[in-house]
């Protein structure tokens, strides 16, 4: 069967040729896009004019059988026909006749193509700001749980100072409130409309772009035609922002992994979460959290991949920029996955509250603590610093922790040392005595928590509005 753009060729497509070039294989994950980009752009082509009002309403018609074959599952793609829009466009006139050759009055592949990933895009934006949602959600009803669950603070994955196990959990909802910013910031750039800018010098006929805009739900048109069919700048800033929230998994990951193991035993992740060995049969492995880590680099490479092919592109479109898509669709796909798991996973972990208090007792996190007292009374800190090392070396020496040892033992190494000091070393007060804004203390953990909760609501609310207009 000869091509709908065969006119100007006089042999058929070598198979090999064909094969190769073909995109259907994956951006037929744009379907829908395709026809919703379709449906306002023959709307727009009868409110101005260009196509007579029975045309439009026959064209509309079978663009509407196309889709609902779509969401059946019945529509049969065809590598011949190359592409999602060849293959829209073929079943469109097979459904009207040849009047559904008048739908591609006006526009290119070249824009068409770009608008169905501004669309595809926009919609994975505001899911993934709802599934960070649901993973801060859960985060933050452990932290809750967890308000008076004292853990090791870790610097170089060493004991440091201890800390409330809320305000590690925290952290994670600040990174990924970061994330959520970050995705609703590049919602700007991809509600932006290419259509009409048609190969890359926009078109004769005397269409509206902006009356398309409206009808989509774009905020705004491209300035610049050529601009607007060459730009992947939307989907690279999509795959940064896919990079650094998949780093912050990875982190999140790590510690999961850690903290299950018997070695730390501060948390036991609910068995639906876990798989076992096919040799050891005591074995509950962390494969989620260790899958999550390990697709970090994946994403990392689909940006760097596309960075790649587009730094060295003249304007406006080259076949190279077929290379766009299949890295942002396994994009979506491994994010997809790890967020879906996230928040159900984090939310079923059990936190052992009693190992992480007796990992707390067992170390010398409280040293800091010592040093401070002892500046407080006049010392200055350095020599408060030498002091504490020497002490520290003593009860390691003596296999000892700081609040085993006496009064006396203490005053071998400083007589400014009294009774307080042993209020001072308990983890409830190192705790507490870090009550700046930001810190652990319980106050300011709570008030964090309070902040958080309305970030959260307003998150939601953003989802729900961004939903409409993502349709």
């Amino acid at each position: 069967m000869s091509k709908l753009w065969g006119g100007r060729f006089t042999k058929q497509t070598n198979r090999l040729v064909e094969e190769y070039t073909a995109s259907i294989g994956f951006d037929k994950a744009l379907a829908e896009e395709d026809v919703q980009g379709s449906l306002a752009h023959v709307t727009m082509l009868g409110k101005c004019g260009i196509l007579p009002a029975d045309d439009v309403d026959k064209i509309k018609d079978g663009l509407h059988a196309v889709l609902n074959k779509i969401r059946r599952g019945e529509l049969e793609y065809s590598v011949s026909d190359e592409d999602i829009h060849m293959n829209i466009e073929k079943q469109l006139i097979d459904e009207v006749g040849s009047v559904g050759g008048k739908l591609h009055t006006g526009r290119s592949r070249n824009d068409q193509v770009a608008t169905d990933m501004h669309l595809y895009l926009r919609k994975r934006v505001v899911e993934f700001v709802g599934l960070l949602h649901d993973l801060q959600e859960a985060l933050i009803g452990q932290a809750k749980a967890n308000q008076d669950t004292i853990v090791p603070g870790y610097t170089h994955l060493q004991r440091a100072q201890p800390i409330l196990f809320a305000h590690h959990l925290m952290a994670y909802v600040s990174m990924f409130q970061r994330d959520i910013e970050r995705l609703q910031d590049s919602y700007k750039r991809i509600n932006v409309l290419p259509l009409g800018a048609g190969a890359l010098a926009g078109t004769t006929f005397p269409i509206d772009r902006h009356f398309v805009a409206e009808q989509l739900n774009f905020d705004a048109v491209y300035e610049n035609s050529l601009d607007a069919v060459s730009d992947r700048d939307f989907i690279l800033e999509f795959l940064a922002d896919a990079s650094i929230l998949m780093m912050h998994l990875s982190r999140l990951s790590e510690e999961l992994v850690l903290w299950s193991s018997t070695e730390f035993r501060f948390v036991e992740l609910d068995d639906a979460f876990c798989t076992g060995s096919s040799i050891m049969p005591q074995k509950k492995n962390p494969d989620v959290p260790e899958l999550v880590r390990g697709k970090a680099g994946r994403v990392y490479g689909n940006l760097m991949g596309l960075l790649t092919v587009l730094k060295s592109l003249p304007l406006a479109y080259n076949k190279d920029m077929q290379e766009d898509k299949e890295g942002m669709f396994d994009t979506v796909a491994t994010l997809q996955g790890a967020l879906r798991l996230f928040a159900p996973m984090i939310a079923t972990m059990k936190v052992n509250g009693d190992r992480m208090r007796e990992a707390v007792n067992k170390d010398f996190s409280n040293a800091t603590d010592i040093a401070d007292f002892l500046a407080g009374k006049g010392l200055p800190f350095r020599q408060a610093h030498e002091v504490i090392g020497k002490t520290v070396l003593y009860c390691i020496q003596n296999e000892k922790f700081l609040l085993d040892l006496s009064l006396e033992e203490f005053k071998q190494f400083s007589p400014l040392f009294d009774e307080t000091i042993y209020e001072v070393l308990k983890p409830e007060t190192v705790v507490n005595a870090r009550n700046v804004y930001g810190g652990t203390a319980s106050g300011q953990v709570a008030a964090a928590i309070a902040r958080a909760e309305t970030k959260l609501a307003d998150t939601g609310e953003w989802v729900r509005s961004y939903m409409e207009k993502s349709k």
